[in-house]
């Protein structure tokens, strides 16, 4: 009962028409940039960073809320009409989705997206209602100890899980790293790393970093490396589906869900498993006349799991991020710094000290699920003329939006010098394949993380075997060992395998 009036309480708060409008804009907003091709929830987040500074804190997390759901909602139009997903969670939609929209059939793809991504975030918000608090409870229980360890988990993991090289990973975390430590220390009041600047004794900003390195590096990365895009030949019609475009689909967005809800609820998620375990589940269990329209005509399967899968993954990230301060994907690693600008700081106190913006910003993620199904249906047609805004105009003004919004906040010279800087730091880790997001989570984790680690090592005084006498700590120890070393192991007896099978297949031939 206490969920049950938590939640209410938090549907007061979201419905009040000022914070519906934010609902509104945040979630027509995150569609519109979501649809556009190349340019993904994390950018429209960081974009809209600055916009928001002298914003209530509750109606700015509602409008990122929305912009979060709205771009997942909306990537999937690019991805179906244009095969041009904006982030990895669109890739499979646009396998069978394109396909799809060649053959005539896009409006019951966009449909079968559109509702699959209600369905599923509707049942993973149910799973974010039910399960965040508790995590919150038992979470509220642990010392520095076991914090300082749940933060080397949540670097562990970010920079393991997101970009193709662990070792890429933690290069990028360390950045991050060194960037949290410029300013003053927490603790003795130093200056350390400021170069003698006086604008850098309160730290780097975090929306300054969040800007430049999403949006600002993908404006000068796509000017800089990225050729035309081609323009899109498909008809699009009437979004509909047919009697047996339902049949096929509801038991494919109900598997989705399954799937995608567990991989957005532990610490080391990411959309791109559970998006491709769906597809190969779908194409699995198809048979007949259904398993032939696979990569060829576009079978509907292929496009409602996989969506389903995403939207569950994304909204039941919100669990390790809220209870835990854990970010599981670029876009909650930016949504991460939107709480770090109002000074709040997701985790276990998170559910205590500011109960009612969490509560709020739970019953909006059930509203803005209805607000992007009446978006999404009728207004597909509005969103696809989005797609011919040519692509210099759309970074120039991407550019200008963020230089704007950047300089707005404190009137500054020099954080105009530091946005471009960083974009440009920006543009080289895409260049190389370095992950962004753990440069984000660095800065923001780094210096708590300093802080609960003087913490454990007063109270285990001077010793660092403060750490193996707490049981908490040391589970959380052989987790973080497991996430570094399990992997490896897996691909090396698997490679080894493979190399078993083709000596097997030489030795036969």
């Amino acid at each position: 009962m206490e969920i049950f009036d938590a939640l209410l309480a938090g549907f007061a708060t979201a419905i009040t028409p000022a914070n519906l409008l934010w609902a509104l804009v945040g979630c027509a907003l995150g569609t519109a940039v979501g649809v556009l091709p190349g340019i993904g929830p994390a950018v429209a987040v960081a974009m809209l960073l600055p916009i928001t500074a002298k914003v209530d804190m509750t109606a700015s997390m509602i409008f990122f809320a929305g912009i979060y759901y709205g771009a997942m909602y909306g990537g999937s139009t690019a991805s179906i009409l244009l095969n041009t997903p904006g982030e990895t969670a669109s890739m499979v939609t646009a396998m069978e989705g394109n396909k799809m929209a060649k053959s005539g059939r896009a409006g019951a793809a966009l449909a079968t997206s559109a509702i699959g991504s209600f369905v599923a975030g509707t049942i993973a918000t149910v799973v974010v209602t039910l399960f965040a608090p508790g995590v919150a409870e038992f979470a509220v229980k642990l010392g520095p100890p076991e914090y300082f360890m749940l933060m080397v988990l949540a670097f562990t993991t970010v920079s393991a899980v997101l970009g193709q090289s662990s070792l890429r990973g933690m290069t990028a975390l360390f950045l991050g790293l060194a960037l949290g430590c410029v300013g003053m220390d927490q603790i003795s009041g130093a200056a350390r790393y400021t170069v003698g600047k006086m604008e850098l004794l309160d730290g780097i900003d975090i929306v300054l970093v969040a800007v430049g390195l999403f949006a600002v590096a993908e404006v000068l990365y796509a000017a800089l490396y990225e050729g035309r895009v081609e323009e899109s030949q498909n008809q699009m019609g009437r979004v509909h589906m047919t009697r047996r475009d339902w049949r096929r689909s509801i038991p494919a967005w109900l598997r989705g869900t399954v799937i995608g809800t567990p991989f957005g609820c532990i610490p080391a998620g990411g959309t791109e498993i559970p998006t491709f375990l769906s597809y190969a589940t779908e194409k699995r269990l198809a048979k007949g006349e259904d398993k032939a329209e696979f990569g060829t005509r576009g079978a509907i399967e292929g496009v409602a799991g996989p969506e389903a899968a995403n939207n569950a993954t994304v909204t039941a990230a919100l669990i390790p991020l809220l209870t835990l301060g854990i970010p599981t994907s670029n876009t909650t690693a930016v949504l991460l710094g939107a709480f770090q600008n109002y000074g709040l700081n997701p985790g276990p106190q998170l559910f205590t000290t500011s109960a009612t913006l969490v509560w709020a910003l739970i019953a909006s993620l059930y509203i803005g699920n209805i607000m992007l199904l009446v978006l999404n249906l009728p207004m597909v047609g509005l969103w696809v003329k989005l797609l011919k805004i040519p692509r210099p105009q759309l970074y120039a003004g991407i550019l200008i939006f963020a230089t704007v919004g950047a300089y707005g906040m404190r009137q500054s010279t020099f954080d105009l010098f530091l946005l471009y800087g960083i974009g440009l730091l920006g543009v080289l880790m895409r260049r190389f394949d370095f992950p962004t997001a753990p440069v984000v989570v660095g800065m923001i984790l780094g210096p708590l993380a300093e802080a609960q680690l003087r913490n454990a090592i007063s109270i285990g005084e001077g010793s660092w075997m403060i750490f193996l006498q707490r049981p908490m700590a040391v589970t959380l120890l052989v987790i973080v060992l497991a996430v570094l070393i399990v992997p490896r192991v897996l691909r090396r007896w698997a490679e080894r395998n493979l190399a078993h099978a083709r000596q097997s297949v030489d030795d036969v031939s």
